[in-house]
């Protein structure tokens, strides 16, 4: 069976409502047509529209209208609409908002940059259209194709599906680099000059799950604060990272800290700060941040697609002691989850967790691992990590 076959087969944990409309926002390469293609029927009560077509784009950034005219040369006939990469023609959104409101017409709209329907004040549909992200693959939508090594090296776009070999995986993961650059950024005149930010995207990339220095990036880069402050606001909207939020219970305090940001994909983030080329050994520093940033972006999608509403922070204390993941739980205690990499959990690994669980009574202290074996050290329960997502709510 080749990639192809294996990624049509694939069943993704998304589940959008077919009695609304709505937006399927994600980064490129995340399989967003895919998915809608086997969502929806190809048949005549589905009428797809890509603006990825040039051919399309142009056409309708020229006469947003003709959409309804489409619409009402079969009236009734057509259910829903898909809008592939919404983005590309922001004006379509007002024919959709009047359909919506009129007609029992129904609208898929996928986009993988937020950053211009916000920029031209675009009509949102103020609630009338659901919005759901799609992520790389999860570990479990992979079930007995995911590959821990391979994830942690490569990612899960699912692209790579249909790649056999290191040499082909190496080559999508730095083409999906330039293209993000070249059509994302520069094809969308997200950015005046493209040079200053290539190169912080790759710093951004070199500190992925550290706390942001905004200063010493700025200095790093030859921009200002602000300017940098701006930069990860286009990787936020153009669904390329995430920032993860300091831990505290008042909302003005944490404001005053700076955030952690991770890419979306582990692939990706190699791609970004050129080290695709470089074997991740287990035991080591950088195979541990790996798996850290795999955990956590599972976390946010898990959280996701199960609709959980559940808050994800760190938390750093001023003599650097830190809990990886702080996770309040609508309904539950919070959980304290520390992120370990090591085949073997002892006491060493607990220590800082138990005083932090000291200090939090109502809490539940959990380390996710790769140890096989569930077991109890004092106040903290560690888990092999696919075994904690479920146990912290996020898998059913």
């Amino acid at each position: 069976m080749n990639g192809v076959q294996i990624w049509s087969m694939v069943e993704r944990l998304i589940k959008p409502l077919k009695t609304n409309s709505f937006f399927l926002f994600g980064a490129r390469g995340t399989g967003k047509s895919t998915f809608l293609g086997s969502y929806f029927p190809h048949n005549e009560e589905v009428l797809w529209i890509d603006l990825l077509n040039p051919e399309e784009e142009d056409r309708y950034a020229r006469n947003p209208q003709e959409l309804a005219g489409c619409l009402d040369a079969a009236p009734g006939k057509i259910k829903w609409v898909v809008l592939d990469e919404i983005q590309k023609v922001p004006k379509l959104l007002d024919v959709v908002h009047s359909r919506i409101e009129s007609s029992g017409a129904k609208f898929a709209m996928t986009g993988s940059s937020a950053r211009k329907l916000k920029r031209e004040e675009t009509n949102l549909l103020a609630g009338r259209a659901f919005v759901h992200s799609l992520f790389p693959l999860t570990h479990c939508e992979l079930g007995d194709g995911f590959n821990l090594d391979s994830a942690l090296m490569y990612g899960t776009l699912p692209g790579l599906l249909k790649f056999d070999t290191d040499e082909e995986r190496v080559s999508f993961l730095r083409a999906y680099a330039l293209t993000y650059l070249k059509e994302e950024i520069w094809g969308e005149h997200i950015v005046r000059k493209l040079d200053p930010f290539r190169k912080f995207i790759e710093i951004a990339a070199q500190c992925n799950g550290e706390i942001i220095n905004y200063a010493n990036i700025a200095r790093d880069v030859g921009a200002d604060i602000k300017t940098v402050q701006s930069y990860f606001g286009i990787l936020e909207d153009t669904l390329l990272g995430f920032m993860l939020e300091p831990y505290h219970q008042s909302v003005r305090k944490r404001q005053r800290q700076a955030p952690k940001f991770y890419l979306f994909d582990t692939g990706v983030r190699r791609a970004l700060d050129r080290t695709l080329t470089v074997e991740l050994k287990r035991g080591t520093y950088a195979y541990g941040s790996a798996f850290e940033h795999l955990v956590i972006a599972e976390s946010v999608r898990l959280n996701e697609y199960r609709r959980k509403d559940f808050r994800f922070s760190y938390l750093r204390t001023k003599d650097d002691a830190e809990i990886d993941l702080i996770i309040e739980r609508p309904g539950a205690s919070t959980a304290l989850v520390e992120v370990k990499s090591t085949p073997r959990v002892d006491d060493r690994d607990t220590r800082s967790l138990e005083r932090f669980a000291a200090d939090m009574p109502k809490a539940e202290a959990f380390i996710l691992s790769t140890d096989p074996i569930v077991k109890r050290i004092g106040k903290v329960v560690a888990f092999p990590w696919q075994r904690g997502l479920k146990e912290l709510g996020l898998l059913q």
